[in-house]
């Protein structure tokens, strides 16, 4: 089972299962002499860690990591600094109850990947899904901690914008709320109407999706490649490679097809550092597959938690029609926890895109050009 890498310069390998000993990832490509410490992963880590509120899976796992390598003692510091060596992190995991899953190991459940791994490899794990399930989504977080100390300055931060038919109200957006409520939530009153709204779903036994939106500020301008290096197609990939994710937009996105041309354009004017200053953001910080050095703005959609009580007509492994209802523990909104895994995956691509850049343009180009003689 091939294709457990992304990124270029800054190379991430996942490996493990959901109910196997252990998950974890291979960091490659990361710079020498940045500070580092297993304290700085596992911050991301408790962000995405299950078991935190009824209204994600009550799977208790501590999702501690440890850090195989890597790391060096800096004499000067006294800090743990990187080696530019492979950084190798693993997360063991201690609440494994793969019997959950004995009584539909040969059932295909609506809306998960079991056919399609039958149909590719000819098996597939049953316990919890494997190499599918979200649970491998822990080391992509580990690896975007590393990433996040990469660029200077950048900010990475996620929001949960809409659950099923219920938005957040923008005027209302607050940064700091996002930590104060168990859905990632930017608004305080939408939050309270996501409480009541899932806690019917949840009693249900059903589940409902969600929309994550990840902002990255602090970006250098200049970032990505035109045709085939794209920052905002690499971003598109990786998002949409997260569990459950079905729809990536970036900026505007399919907004934008309701926007006249002097809607849609980000108008600019010089600021007084002598940078320019964009009246807009409806690109979302990319243009031509370039940043421009406004916040990257992402969202993702992510699909209802096909593990549900309800029973579902389906088949099983053998051709036989039959219907499968999941028992045991699952996320009725699993995009609660896709926000810091959003953010993960952002603050990965941008990295590999800043270490690519640094690589093929070295120093920053002087900007703005002198005027041409007449």
């Amino acid at each position: 089972m091939s294709y457990n890498t992304f990124g270029h310069m800054f190379r991430v390998t996942t490996f493990g299962e959901s109910h196997g000993a252990a998950i974890g990832c291979v960091v490659d490509g990361c710079p020498p002499r940045i500070p580092l410490s297993a304290a700085d992963i596992q911050r991301d880590l408790d962000r995405r860690r299950p078991g935190q509120s009824r209204f994600t899976t009550q799977r208790q796992e501590p999702d501690a990591v440890k850090i195989l390598s890597g790391l060096f003692v800096d004499e000067a510091s006294g800090q743990e600094v990187t080696t530019g060596t492979p950084i190798a992190l693993v997360i063991e995991n201690v609440d494994q109850r793969p019997k959950d899953y004995s009584a539909i190991k040969d059932l295909y459940r609506p809306g998960h990947a079991g056919y399609t791994y039958d149909v590719k490899y000819g098996l597939h794990d049953y316990r919890g899904g494997g190499r599918a399930s979200a649970r491998e989504t822990a080391a992509r977080v580990a690896a975007g901690a590393i990433a996040r100390k990469i660029v200077s300055g950048m900010v990475v931060r996620g929001a949960l914008v809409q659950m099923g038919e219920i938005l957040i109200d923008r005027k209302r957006w607050d940064w700091e709320e996002v930590s104060r409520n168990p859905f990632f939530c930017p608004d305080a009153e939408a939050a309270m109407r996501f409480e009541e709204y899932l806690e019917g779903v949840r009693k249900k036994g059903s589940s409902v999706g969600a929309v994550i939106e990840v902002v990255a500020e602090h970006v250098p301008p200049g970032l990505g490649a035109p045709v085939y290096g794209k920052l905002d197609a690499d971003l598109a990939s990786a998002l949409m490679g997260i569990n459950a994710v079905k729809g990536v937009e970036i900026g505007a996105g399919f907004g934008a097809a309701r926007l006249t041309g002097e809607e849609n354009a980000d108008e600019m004017r010089m600021g007084k550092d002598r940078k320019p200053v964009f009246l807009s953001n409806q690109a979302g910080g990319i243009l031509g597959g370039i940043s421009t050095g406004q916040p990257i703005v992402a969202r993702f959609a992510v699909k209802p938690t096909s593990s549900i009580l309800t029973p579902r007509r389906t088949v099983d492994r053998f051709g036989r029609e039959t219907e499968v209802s999941t028992k045991g523990r699952h996320d009725p909104c699993v995009g609660i926890r896709a926000v810091p895994i959003g953010e993960a995956m952002v603050a990965c691509v941008v990295a590999d895109h800043y270490l690519r850049h640094r690589g093929q343009a070295g120093e920053p180009v002087a900007w703005p050009f002198p005027p041409r003689a007449k």
